[in-house]
Formats: C-alpha cells, structure tokens, sequence
C-alpha cells in the first residue's frame, strides 16, 4: 500500500467491520502518520475505577487543584504502562510537546501532569494510558479495507467528556446514520 496523505491530526472512526474488538466503536486521533509509523490515542474508552488524581498521587507529582473524577483513558493497545496527555498548546514543555495539528499538542512526560495539576492548566486536555500504534503500511490496508473513515477533529471529540457518544457524534458529523449499520450477515 502506498503512502499518499500525511493523516496527523484527523480522526479515525471505527467502522462496525473492523474486525478487532479492541477498536470496535473507536474515534482515534492520529498524532503522527509517517510512512514508517502512525500512532494515535483512543479518545472515547475511560478506564474502569481509576481517575488522574488517584494516578497523580500515585507518581508522587503535587498537585494544586483537584483532580479527583478527571477520567483516564485507555489510549490504546501500546505501551500501556505510558502516560500521553493531549492538550491545547497554551502549555508547552520545551523539547516534549509535539504539535499534533493547529493548537492540539500532545506531551508524555510528568513535567505536562505538574502543568495540568497547577493553578495554569491548559485550557483543555485529556491522559490517556497506551497509544494504537500501525507499522509502514498497516494503516493504509486498513483504510483500503474499509475499517476506519477519515474526519477532522474538534474539541467535543477530542476534549470532552460524553464517551459513550463519541462514536456516535463523530458518524453524524460525517452524514452517517449509525443505526443503518446492520449488526450482522444477512441471508440471500
């Protein structure tokens, strides 16, 4: 499969076909698409029981503000053990931050969780633990396969907080009515 478009900064949504209940009903932001690698968070799977603060107070990193309810999400199948904060690029750590796409950045050290737990957080942002992750080419037979659509981010999508409708959003945005999808093989 040839490498033709740089897709850093879109949405991925999940297509009922995936074929990989890990992503079934994902919205994924692509923070880096090259023609070795692309990698991206999950945005709309919180972890069970666990919330920032009780992550914070577990690394030891002081905090200023409560944190106490800020979700976590499972970003992905990768390196799990790893922290990605996706956030608005009013905070900046020096040598860390990457810029994603316009102002979305995304930042994997502790010095963006000190930020985040300060009394200048960034506008907005969200941790995820683990990242999805495709080798040269994977991605783009997946999409030739039909297991993903391309959309532009916005902010509900990206920052906010409605995780179940995600998915769901992110179809409608798109023009596509999510219940025309058919749950199973039919008969001929």
């Amino acid at each position: 499969m040839q490498f033709d478009t740089d897709l850093t900064g879109k949405l991925l949504i999940a297509l009922p076909g995936i074929g990989d209940d890990r992503f079934k009903r994902s919205v994924i932001l692509l923070c880096a698409h090259t023609p070795e690698f692309a990698m991206g968070i999950v945005l709309n799977k919180p972890m069970e029981g666990v919330d920032l603060q009780d992550l914070m107070e577990q690394m030891g990193i002081r905090m200023e503000i409560s944190l106490r309810g800020v979700r976590v999400l499972e970003g992905g199948p990768v390196a799990q053990e790893r922290g990605f904060v996706l956030h608005t690029d009013d905070v900046i750590c020096d040598g860390a931050t990457i810029e994603v796409d316009g102002d979305i950045c995304m930042t994997a050290t502790k010095d963006i969780l000190s930020m985040i737990g300060s009394i200048a957080p960034p506008r907005q942002s969200v941790f995820a633990l683990g990242y999805a992750g495709w080798g040269a080419g994977q991605l783009e037979a997946e999409l030739a396969d039909n297991a993903w659509i391309v959309c532009e981010p916005d902010t509900d999508l990206i920052f906010g907080g409605a995780y179940e409708n995600k998915w769901r959003h992110a179809m409608t945005r798109m023009g596509i009515d999510p219940s025309r999808f058919q749950s199973g093989a039919g008969n001929a």
